[in-house]
């Protein structure tokens, strides 16, 4: 086992116990901080890839702009523990299922990795010969055009409406 393996696999089970720490801590700040620490560390499995550009996009719009706007409304939202609802578990059986069907999902992608492990969208003799950002943008505009300005325009609409959510609320 190589080194770069080593450190993929560190990382791989550092993102996964960040993840965990995210979605079950009650303070919004400690689950906002370890999510951030989840963004660096996946930062550094794509490091160890090969994906430089992904890194840096990684830690610089994930780690560093949506975290800061993330911590910036948590801190301003005021959190009284006398306003808050006393939650109830009448969702338990329908999120298992959830949680079970993302872990077969999970499983099933796995397993359908190992049986096609040419399932590329370049040849590596292609890789070899541009870069790593050639190969992203040729790949990015070529054969996820489409769902690349779906996610674009699903962006905008909300950006939109968090706008026009936020003047109504001035305005009353």
């Amino acid at each position: 086992m190589n080194w770069a393996n080593l450190f993929f696999d560190l990382f791989a089970v550092i993102v996964v116990i960040l993840s965990v720490i995210t979605i079950t801590r009650r303070n919004a700040v400690h689950s906002a901080i370890a999510l951030m620490m989840a963004f660096v560390g996946l930062a550094a499995i794509y490091v160890i890839l090969g994906a430089e550009l992904l890194a840096a996009i990684q830690v610089l719009v994930y780690a560093g702009g949506v975290m800061a706007l993330m911590l910036f409304v948590i801190m301003s939202v005021k959190s009284d523990e006398q306003n808050q609802v006393k939650q109830t578990h009448a969702q338990t059986l329908i999120a298992a299922f959830v949680g079970v069907l993302f872990v077969v999902e999970i499983g099933v992608t796995v397993w359908m990795g190992f049986l096609y492990k040419n399932t590329g969208a370049l040849a590596k003799s292609q890789l070899a010969a541009m870069g790593n950002t050639e190969a992203l943008g040729t790949v990015l505009f070529t054969k996820f055009l489409f769902p690349f300005e779906v996610a674009s325009v699903l962006l905008l609409a909300a950006m939109v409406g968090a706008i026009v959510l936020a003047k109504y609320k001035l305005e009353r």
